[in-house]
């Protein structure tokens, strides 16, 4: 190898060295203090909680996408919100989010906390769904709970008429069991999303 391919092969690697750091650096956590509504503190806190997902890594995927990020400060003329007394909220985010949150909103002249706002109220569709599912969860439980029931009789029934035979009977035991399996499963979503009912953000503010 000649010393001209060793320089760039040493150019190479020392390049992709500095773009291997400068990613890293990015993905630095830093705390950023904001200025938010109290529902959509709670909103951001609601869903990151349903979805199993921490409040850091939510607040990134709202916020780290620069070209939907530059989309909304567009549109933040057209925003049209019920003013509520505002709280500080200090969260953790990626060096990178803050990077894209600070110019664009230097970029698009827009206040930095009404992006955040705009931003996390993104997740209205989310927590709206979730909702629905919630209710048809707990329904879903009711008509399980009857069925277990129904279960529990046959079983018993079973057990009394047919005691000569514990192969059937002992077949159908392993089937409850794993629908009573199923319906603490169930009820442990429930019990989840229970945080999530009284939501009403979606009512109490505008986010057009």
């Amino acid at each position: 190898m000649n010393k001209m391919q060793e320089l760039r092969d040493e150019r190479g690697t020392q390049a992709a060295e500095a773009l291997s750091v400068e990613a890293l650096k990015g993905r630095q956590s830093v705390r950023a203090t904001f200025r938010l509504p109290a529902q959509v503190i709670t909103l951001l806190s609601l869903v990151a909680n349903q979805l199993g997902l921490k409040q850091k890594s939510l607040f990134d995927q709202l916020i780290e996408d620069r070209e939907v990020l530059a989309q909304i400060a567009r549109n933040a003329d057209s925003h049209q919100a019920v003013r509520h007394k505002l709280q500080q909220k200090t969260y953790v985010l990626s060096r990178n989010s803050l990077a894209a949150l600070d110019q664009t909103a230097k970029i698009h002249g827009v206040r930095r906390d009404l992006l955040v706002e705009l931003s996390i109220q993104r997740l209205l569709p989310v927590i709206t769904a979730e909702q629905d599912k919630q209710e048809k969860r707990k329904q879903v439980l009711l008509d399980l709970d009857v069925f277990c029931s129904q279960g529990e009789e046959l079983l018993t029934r079973m057990e009394r008429l047919l005691d000569e035979d514990e192969q059937i009977t002992g077949h159908f035991s392993v089937v409850l069991s794993s629908l009573r399996q199923g319906r603490r499963q169930l009820q442990s979503m429930i019990d989840l999303g229970k945080a999530i009912e009284g939501y009403g953000g979606a009512k109490d503010t505008s986010f057009d």
